[in-house]
């Protein structure tokens, strides 16, 4: 037992960190009767956790790398407990999304070590085993996370679905403080500081500026402010990351076709596949009166259900496919599942979503596991531990904006509709159209762009180090 409690304490946290991004969904309707927040508070519930994971997911390797994996993974466990109890007993809509973004800067502590922590445990087959398991969380997390939101929140209230985690912290930490040794990065790892600080600024300011636009209008003087100070943010973060000695994200690897294909093909996924789930869960229940656990099992489980299920029973086989079509048609399965979703009325059921969730799930199943393999492959061996660490970062950025995006359109059309029922099926079908349309391109860009020649790759077993960002 005390050989796999470092994979039991990897495994725990990696479940927590990840089920929270969905957990959180079912509960929103729950949280906006209880505080009286409208459609941009529960958006940043949301993006306030998924920013501070992709803002700080980099920064956050570069510490562990030089303070210590073990170290860093402890106290992100310690912020994520911290921070979700103060979600717990939040009093108003402000306090919960300030907790959420501590929350999420926890996540990111504990996500940053992760496959650093089982690559320097485990060799040879325990090697695969280990990260064959942790794959198989990542996928279950996804899928608990409806269901588990939709169960606590209808029978004890939606401040278990943040209470809940305590507990499983406890656990956490023994089973780290038990079995996992300390590591660190031969060549020490450096805090980048300036990146981080213009990464999450432009992050943040555009985000802030698409929900703001989404309320107030895009001539709003705030909302455009916020756009400009994004925009001036980001070319900040370049020139700081390009005149380092030590950037946190190489902006070199963005030259090789394949990789930054994919990069965006990561970020579109997400927002495409995961980005109208809120709306779902807000029309199910707010329109047709859904309790929470019915909303969880018709909104979301489907597609999480069937991505497991895919990867699960074809990871294998898919692993031997290349990536250009793997993720190329996965997408296409997304667009076509998004488009299955858009036929909704004033006399529809949530049960018109579920052939479509089913869809975009198989779709989803194909591609993440694809895009990790093929990312790394797409980069000289030295950088696998930064590619990784870019994955989960435009991943989490991606559905972050997704969300602001989709909910700017969501928002447009029940404003105009005045609430009816049929302002929320049209608004619904709405960003359905766009997220399919975003998965569509996304699809097109990976087919023209990642060729067999970066397919062919030499994809050589990963030295300890070379995954300290993954």
């Amino acid at each position: 037992m005390r050989k796999w409690s470092p994979l039991l304490a990897v495994c725990l946290g990696t479940f927590l960190l990840l089920v929270d991004v969905t957990i959180v969904v079912v509960a929103l309707p729950s949280i906006a009767d209880k505080f009286g927040a409208g459609y941009a508070d529960l958006q940043w519930v949301l993006d306030g956790y998924a920013l501070a994971l992709a803002a700080l997911l980099l920064g956050a390797g570069s510490l562990a790398d030089r303070y210590g994996r073990r170290r860093t993974y402890l106290a992100g466990i310690g912020i994520f407990a911290i921070s979700s109890l103060l979600c717990a007993v939040a009093p108003n809509e402000q306090a919960l999304i300030a907790a959420r973004v501590l929350q999420g800067a926890g996540g990111a502590a504990m996500f940053a070590c992760t496959a650093a922590l089982l690559n320097v445990t485990y060799q040879g087959r325990d090697r695969g085993v280990a990260f064959g398991v942790w794959g198989a969380v990542n996928g279950a997390a996804a899928a608990a996370g409806p269901l588990a939101g939709g169960l606590l929140t209808e029978h004890l209230g939606w401040r278990w679905v943040f209470l809940v985690n305590l507990p499983i912290c406890l656990v956490a930490v023994w089973f780290t403080v038990r079995g996992v040794t300390e590591s660190k990065a031969s060549w020490g790892g450096r805090f980048d500081l300036p990146g981080t600080i213009t990464f999450t600024v432009a992050a943040g300011a555009v985000t802030y500026g698409l929900i703001r636009a989404g309320d107030a209008g895009w001539t709003d003087g705030v909302a455009l402010t916020a756009f400009a100070t994004g925009a001036v943010a980001l070319v900040a973060f370049i020139v700081a990351e390009l005149r380092s000695d030590h950037p946190m994200l190489d902006l070199s690897l963005f030259r090789r076709a394949p990789f930054a294909t994919l990069i965006v093909a990561a970020f579109l996924t997400q927002a495409a596949a995961f980005g109208y789930l809120p709306f779902s869960t807000v029309w199910l229940q707010q329109v047709l009166h859904n309790g929470p656990v019915d909303a969880g099992l018709t909104g979301a489980l489907p597609m999480a259900a069937a991505s497991l299920v895919i990867g699960a029973a074809a990871g294998r086989f898919l692993q031997k496919v290349a990536p250009r079509w793997t993720v190329g048609l996965g997408l296409l399965l997304i667009a076509a599942g998004d488009l299955l979703q858009a036929r909704l009325d004033a006399d529809s059921t949530g049960t018109a979503l579920i052939p479509g969730l089913i869809v975009v799930g198989v779709g989803v199943g194909c591609v993440l596991p694809s895009l990790s393999s093929a990312i790394l492959g797409a980069v000289p061996r030295e950088r696998s531990g930064m590619a990784g660490g870019a994955l989960n970062t435009f991943r989490q950025l991606g559905f972050a904006l997704g969300v602001a995006v989709f909910g700017t359109i969501f928002a447009d059309h029940i404003s105009d509709g005045h609430g009816q029922p049929v302002a929320f099926a049209d608004g619904l079908n709405a960003t359905l159209l766009v997220a399919a349309g975003t998965a569509a391109a996304a699809a097109v860009l990976v087919l023209l762009f990642v060729r067999p020649a970066a397919e062919s790759r030499d994809l050589r077993p990963v030295e300890s180090g070379d995954l300290t960002r993954a």
